[in-house]
C-alpha cells in the first residue's frame, strides 16, 4: 500500500496545532525553559491521547498551576457545535497532570478536541486552548489499520539537542499518517542524567537542553516527574502527541537499568542514596501513570497494571506485555523449572486467555524485550540474563521455559496471526522463528521485529540464541557502542494492515523515514 495522504484519514491540524507548535524550545541551550506566568493557567507541555477505542479515548494535559481541566470535542476543525466535558481539578497531588475520558464517540471518525484550563476560583479565567486530534477505532475491516512503533528515548545522555533538530524522528513518524503509536518501553531514562555537553568522536560537541531533575539519577518522586516532563520540552514530540494517540508500555529505564522486583542497589553505587529498587519503582510507576494517558494505570493505594489488550477493530488486537513488574531476579538462567519467568504466572495466564478469545486477523504481541536476542546483565558481577534468551541454544531453560509454554499454547489452540514487536536493544532487525531450526520445536513459525532507538545511543546487533530457531533476515546496527543520534542508527517501524486483503506489511524505517526493509505477511498462513 502507498502511504495515505496526511490530509486524508488523519487531517493535519494546520491552524489548530498552532498553539502546540508555538511552544518552542528555550533559546538558551543548556538551561530549563522559563515559562511566563500570566494570570491564567497554561498548558505548556501540550496534549496527548491514549488507549483509544471505537467509542472512547483518554485526553491528557498538564497545567502550570492549579486548574480545572475542560475538554471540548467536535467533528470539525472549526469546533462548530462542540461537546464539552468537565475533567478533574489539576493540582500538586498529580504534578498538575490529569486525564479526561471521552465516551460516546463515533467509531472510525476523526475527533478534534481542545483542552482549556480554568482557574478553579474563577472559571471565567481560562488559558489559551491547546488542540489535538485522533481517530477512533473503526468497526469496519475495509478501513485498514496503520501504526508505528519504537522505543528508547533520550538514553545514554543524548537528550534534546536543538542544533541537531531535537527529536526530529517524530516528524518522520507523523508523515506515515499512523492511527496510533506503540511506545515500546524505555520511554525515559530515569537512571541517565543529561549533561549540558557530550564530546563526539569527530571532535564535535553534542549540546543538550538540561533541567535540574535530569542532572542526576531519579530517586525522589519529584525527580521521576521531572524525568518524564523533560521529553515534553521537545516541540516535535509535543506536535506528534497532539496528532497521534499512543499505546504505552514500560521497561527498565523508567526506573533503573536492568531492575527487577526485590533488588537492592549495591552500596558501591554512590549515585543512589535510596537502595531499594521497589521504592524507586513505586515512585517511577506513579510518575509514569501521571504522564501518560493509560486506561489501566492510575495512581493510588491500589495501583493498576501496564499489561492490557487494545482492540483495534476486526483486523488487529494489540497485547501489551509488562516484562518488568512480575519477573524473577536476573540470574544465569539455567533453571530447569521456572514458573515465574519474565511475565509471572498471572500475566501469562491472562495472555493465554486473551489470545484464545481474540477474533482479530492479526494479534500483535507488544513485548518490551526480545525473545531470541541475547541481552545480558553484568551489573551485579558475573553473567546474568536480562531478557529471555540465556545463550544456550539447547532445550529451554530459565525464562525460556515460560516462552516455550506460551508458544506451545498458541500452536495447540490454533491461534493464528501472532506477530511480536519490540525495541530495547538499540538497533533494528527482523527474526523469523522456525521449529525446524530450533532445539524446542513444539510451536508454529512466527516473526519478531525490533526497532529503536528514537533518540539514544545505538549499539551493535545482539547475538541470537538458537533455542527457538531464529534466523535474522535483516539487521542494521553500528559496529561501535553508543553511537550518538548524530551518527545515525535511529529507527522506527511501521505496520500497515490492508483492509481488503488482510495482508500485514512491516516496514523498518530510518530516522528520516527511509524504508530499510519490508516484509509482507498473508493472513492465516503458517510458516511464511
Amino acid at each position: 500500500m502507498s502511504p495515505r495522504p496526511l490530509t486524508g484519514r488523519r487531517s493535519v491540524l494546520r491552524g489548530s496545532l498552532a498553539a502546540s507548535a508555538a511552544l518552542t524550545l528555550p533559546a538558551a541551550v543548556g538551561s530549563a525553559p522559563a515559562f511566563a506566568r500570566s494570570g491564567r493557567p497554561e498548558a505548556k507541555w501540550g496534549v496527548q491521547t491514549g488507549d483509544v477505542t471505537r467509542d472512547s479515548g483518554l485526553v491528557w494535559v498538564r497545567s502550570d498551576r492549579p486548574a480545572r481541566m475542560i475538554v471540548e470535542t467536535s467533528a470539525t476543525e472549526s469546533f462548530r457545535r462542540p461537546h464539552r466535558r468537565h475533567g478533574p481539578l489539576l493540582g500538586p497531588g498529580t504534578d498538575f497532570t490529569g486525564t479526561t475520558r471521552l465516551h460516546g464517540l463515533p467509531a472510525g471518525e476523526q475527533i478534534h478536541y481542545r483542552v482549556r484550563l480554568a482557574d478553579p476560583d474563577d472559571p471565567r479565567r481560562c488559558g489559551e486552548p491547546v488542540t489535538g486530534t485522533f481517530r477512533t477505532v473503526s468497526a469496519r475491516r475495509r478501513e485498514g489499520v496503520r501504526f508505528v512503533w519504537s522505543g528508547d528515548l533520550a538514553g545514554q545522555g543524548w537528550g534534546i539537542n536543538p542544533e541537531f533538530g531535537g527529536y526530529r524522528i517524530f516528524e518522520a513518524m507523523a508523515r506515515t499518517d499512523p492511527d496510533f503509536f506503540l511506545f515500546s518501553g524505555d520511554t525515559v531514562y530515569a537512571d541517565g542524567p543529561i549533561p549540558a555537553t557530550v564530546a563526539l568522536p569527530d571532535g564535535g560537541v553534542w549540546r543538550n537542553i538540561t533541567t535540574k531533575e535530569k542532572s542526576k539519577v531519579a530517586e525522589t518522586l519529584a525527580e521521576f516527574r521531572g524525568t518524564f516532563r523533560y521529553n515534553l520540552l521537545d516541540e516535535h514530540f509535543r506536535r506528534f502527541n497532539a496528532q497521534v494517540p499512543s499505546i504505552v508500555q514500560w521497561d527498565d529505564h523508567e526506573v533503573r537499568n536492568n531492575w527487577y522486583p526485590g533488588q537492592r542497589i549495591a552500596d558501591t553505587d554512590s549515585r543512589y542514596t535510596e537502595k531499594s529498587v521497589d521504592v524507586l519503582a513505586a515512585r517511577a510507576r506513579r510518575a509514569f501513570s501521571e504522564y501518560f494517558p493509560m486506561s489501566t494505570l492510575r495512581p493510588g493505594p491500589r495501583e493498576g497494571r501496564v499489561h492490557r489488550v487494545l482492540r483495534q477493530g476486526p483486523l488487529l488486537d494489540v497485547f501489551v506485555l509488562d516484562m518488568r513488574t512480575y519477573r524473577n531476579a536476573n540470574s544465569p538462567g539455567d533453571q530447569t523449572v521456572d514458573p515465574q519467568g519474565i511475565l509471572g504466572r498471572e500475566q501469562l495466564e491472562w495472555l493465554k486467555r486473551e489470545l484464545a478469545r481474540s477474533r482479530a486477523v492479526w494479534k500483535v504481541i507488544a513485548a518490551d524485550m526480545p525473545i531470541g536476542l541475547i541481552v545480558s546483565d553484568t551489573s551485579e558481577g558475573g553473567r546474568h540474563v536480562e531478557a529471555v534468551a540465556q545463550g544456550d541454544p539447547g532445550a529451554p531453560l530459565g525464562r525460556e521455559l515460560q516462552i516455550a509454554e506460551l508458544l506451545r499454547f498458541i500452536k495447540h489452540r490454533r491461534i493464528t496471526g501472532t506477530v511480536w514487536l519490540t525495541a530495547d536493544v538499540h538497533h533494528t532487525s527482523a527474526q523469523h522463528y522456525q521449529p525446524a531450526r530450533a532445539a524446542f520445536g513444539d510451536f508454529e513459525p512466527f516473526w519478531e521485529f525490533v526497532s529503536g532507538p528514537l533518540n539514544a545511543g545505538a549499539f551493535p546487533a545482539s547475538a541470537l540464541d538458537g533455542t527457538f530457531g531464529p534466523e535474522r533476515v535483516f539487521v542494521k546496527a553500528p559496529a561501535a557502542a553508543n553511537v550518538s543520534p548524530a551518527g545515525g542508527y535511529q529507527f522506527f517501524g511501521e505496520v500497515d494492515i490492508d483492509g481488503s486483503s488482510g495482508e500485514l506489511t512491516v516496514r523498518m524505517r530510518e530516522q528520516d523515514g527511509t524504508v530499510l526493509y519490508t516484509k509482507r505477511l498473508r493472513p492465516g498462513l503458517v510458516g511464511q
